[in-house]
């Protein structure tokens, strides 16, 4: 038997190439690696989570969140079974060519317009008041 190698953020599974069993497990806060491979929230990730995003939440609603958070990691690996082989990445959903310039370094050309907005200035440069002596 051999074995095959799957990584997700922060966290390592390993599992036999037939897909009978996990060899072993390294999870990460709270994210685990369940017999099918799918990954999963506890409790205390569920709380770290909240705490990190300011979100007061009740004891009472943490189990109810806990469901939530894995019925989405659960949505975002079903993509993950998607074949993209394909297909080119997109920058937009309807096709455009992007505008393009030429990358040149100017002053803008505008240097007198934006200094006729400046209560001071001094040979094309904008005047301060001292601070640090």
């Amino acid at each position: 038997m051999k074995f095959a190698r799957l990584q997700r953020q922060k966290s390592v599974c390993y599992r036999l190439s037939d897909s009978s069993h996990m060899i072993r497990d390294h999870a990460v806060r709270g994210l685990s690696c369940a017999r099918n491979l799918s990954m999963s929230v506890d409790t205390a990730t569920v709380r770290r989570i909240a705490h990190l995003a300011r979100i007061a939440v009740k004891e009472d609603e943490v189990e109810h969140l806990k469901g939530e958070i894995n019925d989405m990691l659960a949505f975002v690996e079903q993509l993950s079974e998607v074949d993209i082989s394909g297909v080119e990445p997109m920058t937009s959903v309807t096709p455009m060519a992007m505008k393009k310039r030429p990358d040149v370094v100017t002053d803008g050309e505008i240097a007198d317009d934006i200094l006729q907005n400046a209560p001071a200035a001094q040979d094309h440069f904008f005047l301060v008041p001292k601070v640090v002596d």
